[in-house]
């Protein structure tokens, strides 16, 4: 079975940048699309950027992150990465990777199946 594996949270001051890490145990049909997700204490979990991993590596992004988070694949090392600059307070919490067997970039977490762990960011002001 796929596993996802998050990395690369932590703490960081407003105005500054952290780079999250998703590894893949393989490449599947499953993981035709992989994305990351944010989800705030008592929130619901919300898309943040997905990418289509085939040769397209077609991405798209959530409107409170553009121009500042970028989201890209190593493919030889199957994981996908998330360069987030320029933090705000607001983009704090609970950082999920998921897998998509759609080569779509959605922001729509029903159409993953496929999650990791999480991974923790924190932004003080």
């Amino acid at each position: 079975q796929v596993q996802l594996v998050e990395s690369g949270g932590g703490s960081v001051q407003a105005g500054g940048s952290l780079r999250l890490s998703c590894a893949a145990s393989e490449y599947t049909y499953i993981t035709n699309s992989m994305g990351w997700f944010r989800q705030a204490p008592g929130k619901e979990r919300e898309g943040v950027a997905p990418m289509v991993t085939d040769y397209s590596s077609t991405t798209y992004y959530a409107d409170s992150v553009k121009g500042r988070f970028t989201i890209s694949q190593d493919s030889a090392n199957k994981t996908v990465h998330l360069q987030m600059n320029t933090l705000k307070p607001e983009a704090a919490g609970l950082y999920y990777c998921g897998a998509c067997p759609a080569p779509r970039t959605a922001l729509d977490t029903a159409q993953y199946k496929l999650w990791g762990q999480g991974t923790q960011v924190t932004v003080s002001s």
